[in-house]
């Protein structure tokens, strides 16, 4: 267990940097468009009440945010996401499936990013600055973490289902009623949970498109290359040399002339 966590966190540490990269390339051009227009908002509603704005220096400037503080917080949570699978994946494999260790890692990164990422984007997306009140950021907050806490009890109680139907339905029929007793879960979640739509009337929508699909990139990179990186990390661990190597080591031995 000791070996697949420092894998795992190590995966995520590598998940994390490749995550921020694309989070301060990609990401930070929509947060710097927002703050523009936060900004003209707040200049013409002073000029329209004719007080002067007051400037007040940041507690964490910009250049530091979208650097050392977008860097370091994207790499702690990965991570932790990589410590995460790691453990789940030290429960899953050989219990949960037959899939061999590169795809049980894969299943569980596929999983995770559809409950912690994708699932409560539909309903609580990311919103970035001007976007929201500052009021109401705690109660999305909590939500957004009620939200997949159920998307995750959804992907327990789908995974069960499919186990406990594959013997008598077949994979196949098995796979689509556990997809669609998911669905059900979340589309009840939906509906139960409150709307928090705090999207401002007049805020530019491209740069809300952009923002949001830049923050899904973000999720997207770092749960692939977890996928990818512990996938390999994993399977070295539990089955030795990696796949494509005991294929080639094979394929050379029945090669190899014989005396």
């Amino acid at each position: 267990m000791r070996t697949l966590l420092v894998r795992g966190m190590l995966a995520g540490l590598v998940a994390g940097v490749l995550a921020f990269l694309w989070a301060h390339f990609v990401g930070e051009p929509p947060v710097r468009a927002a703050i523009a227009v936060e900004d003209a908002n707040a200049a013409k509603e002073a000029a329209a009440s004719g007080m002067k704005m007051a400037e007040e220096a940041p507690l964490v400037t910009r250049d530091t945010q979208e650097t050392w503080g977008l860097g370091v917080g994207v790499i702690v949570f990965s991570v932790a996401i990589g410590g995460f699978l790691a453990m789940v994946f030290a429960i899953a494999y050989g219990r949960v499936s037959a899939l061999r260790a590169r795809g049980t890692v894969a299943a569980i990164c596929g999983l995770g990013f559809l409950a912690i990422a994708l699932v409560p984007l539909t309903k609580y997306p990311a919103n970035p600055p001007a976007v929201g009140s500052a009021d109401t950021i705690s109660e999305r907050t909590e939500w957004w973490f009620v939200l997949v806490v159920i998307a995750l009890v959804a992907v327990v109680a789908a995974v069960r289902l499919g186990r406990q139907l594959a013997g008598r339905w077949g994979t196949g029929n098995a796979t689509f009623a556990a997809g669609l007793l998911f669905v059900v879960l979340i589309a009840i979640a939906h509906l139960a949970l409150p709307n928090e739509n705090e999207v401002q009337a007049g805020f530019p929508p491209q740069i809300l498109w952009d923002f949001r699909l830049a923050n899904l990139g973000t999720q997207a990179i770092l749960w692939a290359s977890l996928a990818f990186g512990f996938g390999i990390a994993a399977e070295h661990a539990i089955e030795g040399k990696p796949a494509w190597w005991r294929r080639d080591v094979a394929e050379k031995s029945s090669a190899a002339p014989t005396a």
